[in-house]
């Protein structure tokens, strides 16, 4: 299948039942906008947002980011964590030297569904300079919506830990 053009929105249902789940999100420069259309997005639809940065488009580094992001999931602030700069890259770098956290950057919400169903990603990174708004959000969707599929991709994940 692979990542390619979406056709129209894709839907994902949120009930008054499901439990407030609590996000980490930071950006650099580059991701602040994006950051801020997709925090907005999230408590629209109920979550709990920690908002770690940064709060402007003036330069900034992003490690600083990514690893408040990171830290916020690995002591528990935070169940996952969602990452802004110009590609992604920069973040997912950073992010995963943080023993625990598995960064994945993704371009389409197949790569978002197979980073959580087979890589137990804890980390979404998204690429404000190479990513829609429209798609990002689909990322993101997907990503809050699938869950690790455990099994013989549990075994692979434990060998990164």
């Amino acid at each position: 299948m692979g990542c390619g053009w979406v056709e129209g929105p894709r839907h994902i249902w949120y009930t008054a039942a499901m439990p407030p789940e609590t996000l980490a999100v930071g950006a650099d420069h580059a991701g602040f906008a994006l950051k801020n259309k997709l925090k907005d997005e999230l408590v629209r639809k109920g979550y709990a947002v920690i908002d770690l940065g940064t709060d402007s488009d003036q330069s900034v580094d992003y490690p600083d980011f990514a690893t408040a992001v990171g830290r916020a999931v690995l002591d528990g602030k935070a169940s996952r964590g969602v990452l802004v700069c110009g590609t992604g890259i920069g973040m997912s770098i950073a992010a995963n030297r943080l023993h625990g956290i598995r960064a994945a950057v993704v371009h389409c919400g197949e790569e978002a569904q197979l980073a959580r169903a087979h890589n137990d990603a804890n980390v979404l990174c998204l690429g404000a300079r190479i990513t829609s708004e429209y798609i990002a959000q689909h990322c993101l969707d997907v990503f809050l919506a699938t869950t690790f599929e455990g099994g013989r991709h549990a075994r692979r994940v434990a060998k990164m830990d």
